[in-house]
């Protein structure tokens, strides 16, 4: 095999996000319920020997060093291998928006070069290399919709009903180490279960980042503002600055506000996607 093409990397949305506590290494523990959207990144990988890897840029120009180059090397260096890749990537997905962009190309990039290196590692090894890269990349590992604890690593997978969205992105951006580090967030929800939130999906719990959020971007509010003049109930995902609301059928969204367009709002309907489309690409065991 010496090449994979098209290979996608979709977005997710957190239905919830409750901040339970701090570990005494500063790490925050979280619970979520994590959706993945037909809204996703594109990659293309092309074998290469030697060890080396370079990164192309089809659409938004990344980081320098960014998480898909970081996933390549982490994999290298576990496995000893002595195989390199070119990978194209055409970015979608905008950044600092809540969406798992980075954290989803960096696990499908793990997932591709498993299989285009043939090193055949279990997805538990995958995940481990993953979670040193993001909290989010071992949910886009499993590959479904899931409840996700701790800092990312304990995985419970949930179904859920058919679902569209709305999702507004304002043109700002939020790094999610200015919403952790920030002292006004709050860490102290009180712990929920899969029960309680599987009676009310689409209504249940709130983000505890997005006041600090609309602190930092007032267009935050601003998007959850215009989705409620639509008689709908938004909230941010993840640490935004993305805005999403379920879309009861046969809603159809209003003009978004004229000013949005040129100064590069995006507003976009999405569909809950039940897997991911690489879902399978590697093996599993009875520990997952």
């Amino acid at each position: 095999m010496r090449s994979l093409h098209d290979v996608a990397a979709p977005a997710k949305l957190n239905l919830f996000l409750h901040v339970t506590g701090r570990r005494a290494d500063g790490y925050h523990l979280l619970q979520s319920a994590f959706v993945l959207l037909d809204w996703h990144d594109t990659l293309h990988f092309e074998r290469r020997p030697g060890g080396k890897l370079s990164r192309e840029d089809l659409g938004a120009a990344l980081p320098a060093d960014d998480l898909v180059l970081r996933a390549a090397r982490a994999l290298q260096q576990h496995a000893g291998t002595t195989e390199g890749a070119h990978i194209a990537i055409d970015k979608r997905l905008p950044a600092e928006a809540g969406l798992g962009g980075g954290s989803s190309d960096a696990a499908s990039c793990l997932l591709a070069l498993n299989r285009l290196w043939s090193l055949k590692l279990p997805l538990p090894a995958l995940e481990q290399i993953g979670l040193q890269l993001g909290a989010d990349v071992p949910f886009f590992l499993r590959g479904r919709n899931a409840w996700v604890e701790g800092v990312g690593e304990r995985i419970t997978p949930i179904d859920l009903p058919a679902a569209r969205f709305a999702v507004v992105k304002p043109p700002r951006g939020l790094a999610t180490r200015d919403i952790f580090g920030n002292p006004a967030l709050k860490r102290d929800s009180d712990s929920a279960t899969i029960s309680g939130f599987a009676a009310n999906p689409w209504g249940f719990g709130h983000n505890d980042l997005e006041p600090v959020a609309r602190q930092l971007c007032p267009e935050v509010g601003e998007a959850v503002e215009w989705l409620g003049s639509q008689g709908l109930s938004a909230r941010m995902t993840g640490s935004g600055s993305a805005v999403f609301a379920l879309l009861p059928p046969g809603t159809v969204l209003g003009q978004a506000p004229v000013h949005w367009a040129r100064k590069g709002w995006v507003v976009r309907e999405c569909s809950k996607m039940d897997v991911h489309p690489l879902v399978g690409w590697a093996p599993s065991d009875d520990s997952v």
